[in-house]
C-alpha cells in the first residue's frame, strides 16, 4: 500500500488520518496503540510493541538455555 497521508491540525498538535484499509491491515481500531520506530529506510509504524518482541526473544533464549532448571522448578 502506498498512499499519501495529509497532516491535519488536532488542537495544538498535528496528526494524520489513517484510511480504514490501513487500519484493517494493521488489525487495529480506535483506542488501540501503534508504535513508531526509525529504520534505515524511513519510519515504521506497527501494531506490535518492539520492546515486547525484544523481551520475548531474551526470555525464549533463557528458557532454551536453562530448560533443565526450569523443568525441575516446575515440579
Amino acid at each position: 500500500m502506498n498512499a499519501p497521508l495529509k497532516i491535519t491540525r488536532i488542537g495544538n498538535s498535528a496528526g494524520v488520518v489513517l484510511p480504514k484499509e490501513l487500519l484493517a491491515r494493521l488489525r487495529v481500531g480506535v483506542g488501540d496503540s501503534l508504535y513508531v520506530t526509525e529504520s534505515p529506510d524511513g519510519i515504521r509504524i506497527t501494531a506490535a510493541d518492539p520492546d515486547f518482541a525484544e523481551k520475548m526473544a531474551v526470555a525464549e533464549r533463557v528458557m532454551r538455555e536453562d530448560r533443565d532448571i526450569l523443568r525441575e522448578l516446575a515440579k
